[in-house]
Parts: C-alpha cells; structure tokens; sequence
C-alpha cells in the first residue's frame, strides 16, 4: 500500500501532469523542493504554473479557489490537497505581511516575490531537473538562510518572514547569512505588528520541532523575543531556562501544550495564563496548558499524593506529557531525579483498569435509597467516587454501605 507521503507526491505528479497537457507550465515550487533536495520528506507539495486560476479550475473542475487575490487554487488528488498558484510577482506591501496588488508574471518573477533562496527553487519532477534563479541550490550546499534581494526589503515588506527565517535555520541546521541576520536584529520591533494569531502559528511549529531548543535560542540572540507580544516581556533569567526545559524535552515532535508548558513553568498562574491569551492560543490549548502546569507541583511530590487524585492525574491524556515536563524541569535545574523515578514507578504499580473504573453506583441507584436529586447527590456520588479511586470501597455492597453511613451522618 502506498504511503501517505507517497500518495502526496503522486497526486502533484498528477496536477504537473494535467496542467502540461492543457499546454501550461507547470512545476513544483518553494519548501517542497528544498526538502526533497536535502532528502527529508516535504511536509506538502505546492504547484507553480502559467495557468490563470480560472484556467486552473477548468482543468480541475473540482477544484477550490482559496486564494482569489494571490491566484492560489486548491486541488484535491488522492486524498491530499496539492496547492497551485499562478506565477506572479506582488506589489507593494503596505501593512507589513501582505502585498497590496499581485500581478500574475512570469517563472521569474515568481522566483524572485519569495522569501529565502533555499525557498525560491522550482522543480521539474519528470525531468529530474532543478530551476534556480536566485542562487537557492548554492545556499543549500553551503547550509545558510538568506534573503532573496536586500534582507531589509523583504523584512519590511512581511515582518512575519523574521521569525520564518529563525524557524527554518533551527529546523534545518542552517546558519542564517550575516546581513540577513543584521536586518532581522534591526528591524525586530516590527514583529509587534504581526497578528498573535500567526506570531504563535510560527512559534507552534517551532516549539514542537525537536530542534525547538535551537529555535528558541535564535529567538534570544535575534532579539526577536522581546517582541512575540507586549504582554509577554523578555526575561533573562526565565527565558534561559526555558531554553535548559527544551533542550531536555524528548528528541522527537511533541504536543504543542507540553512544548509551551515547558516554556512557562516559571510563571505564576495569573502570568502564565495572560501570555497564553496574548499569543491567542486556543481554549482547549489553554486548558491542556494550564493542567500541565497546574499537575507540575504536586507530582514533584508524587509519593505524598493521595491514591485519588494520583490516578486522577494519571487518567488524563497529557500525563505522559506531564512525566516529559517533570523530568525536563528536573534537567533544566539539574534537580534530584527521585520525584520522576517515584512518579513513574507509582504509575506502574496501578493496574489500567484501575485508573479510571467505571462508579460502583449510579444516581438512578442512589434515588432508590431514598437520595433526592441535586447537590447531595452529587456531593456524595463524588465522594463515593474518591473513596472507590482510594480502594476503600472495592464491591458494590461496599458502596452501597457507604452512601448508607454517608446518609445518617447527613
């Protein structure tokens, strides 16, 4: 069976192939073809072509406009969704991320609107044949990131493209080029005009990478920090042991809470959560966050937590997060390992159907002795519960001479 990677690549093989036939050009461009020339995956494929984008939906009459002004068509193949966009060359940018007016121009042209070199390479996938018109295959050699034309230009035209170019020299391993790398430090203030939405888009996809410790390291030595929000002040002190915290995250892609739990430790509840909602992350982001740092003190003291709330904790989908947060908290200030050891081998020691059973009782089962619905009966179906999650009561008869003695106390 084919990958779905596979299948990705056979569908914009598909696209370049209908588009020919139609009598277009039409090639693969950008991040796609940088990450097959350094043989990694492409996370996507996207489509370059001389098509207008109404000719585009004639070919593929099934076809999703999704990008009227930029020319920017999706096609769907193979349960993949393979991006085409017509060449163009864009206009002056006046609000510091998107141009004011595209024209649709030529392969040139098209080259020369992208961002970096490394991302201004075209493919031609039949012939096995690289288009390089601003120097992209000389910089993947050399390993380097650097702006297509003069770095403040582009800077200045999408301010976001200063924290992209951090993002993908840490991803990458590349060193980003000395005046691209001058500009970013110059012009770095201007990252405050970017949405949150998007800082946090970029920064998402930083933290969870595992070259993160590296990203977030370019963010410091860039001065790009200070302004990912105003609501979010750099910090020397905290900010470097964000960076011990990352480094000591497993080596592998990680849940975006657990990369940005890791990155607020140090802050109090009320801080943490008003960076959260200044970088617009979303409800249940913030929710899965909170928890993480929320779980983070108690399980440092995971042999003196009670039975109940220790399986409590256990049962939630980020607790294997949480033990991932302990131990990098644990690296970064190079702490005792005893509470992780003790947290995990308490974890083992409980049976999985053990963590969250099914209650002994119900409240249909608490009327029928006589328990009016409402408060009470919650409150002692959540205590019946605790006292079940603590193994005091392990039969339903158990249960149900506890509710009874619960009962005459009342």
């Amino acid at each position: 069976m084919m990958s779905a990677q596979g299948e990705a690549w056979e569908a914009a093989l598909f696209v370049i192939r209908a588009l020919r036939e139609a009598g277009h050009a039409a090639l693969l461009a950008g991040g796609c073809v940088r990450d097959r020339l350094l043989n990694r995956e492409p996370k996507d494929y996207d489509v370059a072509t001389d098509a207008r984008p109404a000719r585009v939906r004639e070919i593929f009459p099934k076809a999703r406009l999704v990008g009227a002004k930029f020319g920017v068509v999706l096609v769907r193949k193979f349960g993949n969704n393979i991006e085409v966009a017509t060449f163009r060359a864009d206009g002056r940018y006046s609000d510091g991320r998107h141009p004011d007016e595209v024209s649709f121009g030529t392969e040139l042209d098209d080259a020369r609107r992208r961002d970096f070199t490394i991302n201004g390479l075209f493919l031609d996938p039949f012939a096995d044949r690289v288009i390089d018109h601003v120097g992209g295959c000389a910089d993947l050699a050399a390993r380097i990131v650097r702006t297509i034309g003069d770095p403040d230009q582009r800077f200045a035209e999408d301010h976001l493209r200063m924290l992209r170019a951090a993002r993908i020299s840490a991803k990458l391993g590349f060193h980003i080029e000395s005046g691209t790398a001058d500009a970013i430090r110059r012009l770095a203030p201007n990252l405050r005009s970017i949405s949150p939405e998007r800082v946090w888009m970029e920064l998402e996809q930083m933290l969870t990478d595992r070259t993160r410790a590296a990203g977030w390291s370019l963010l410091l030595t860039l001065g790009l920090r200070e302004h990912l929000s105003a609501d979010w002040p750099a910090d020397a002190a905290r900010d470097a042991l964000a960076e011990k915290r990352l480094t000591a995250l497993p080596g592998r892609t990680v849940d975006a809470p657990l990369a940005l739990a890791a990155v607020l430790v140090d802050y109090e509840e009320a801080a943490a959560r008003r960076v959260c909602r200044a970088i617009r992350v979303s409800n249940r982001m913030m929710r899965r966050t909170k928890w993480l740092l929320g779980s983070l003190a108690p399980l440092q003291s995971a042999d003196a937590i009670e039975q109940a709330d220790f399986k409590t904790l256990l049962a939630n989908g980020d607790w294997r997060s949480l033990l991932d947060l302990l131990g990098a908290d644990i690296a970064a200030r190079k702490g005792d390992s005893a509470p992780l050891d003790q947290a995990r081998l308490r974890a083992e020691a409980i049976a999985p159907a053990d963590v969250a059973p099914p209650p002994l009782l119900t409240g249909n089962d608490l009327a029928a002795l006589g328990v009016p619905p409402g408060p009470m009966m919650g409150e002692v179906l959540r205590g019946l519960y605790r006292a079940q999650l603590n193994d005091e009561v392990k039969t339903r008869d158990d249960a149900l001479r506890f509710v009874k003695e619960r009962l005459k106390r009342s």
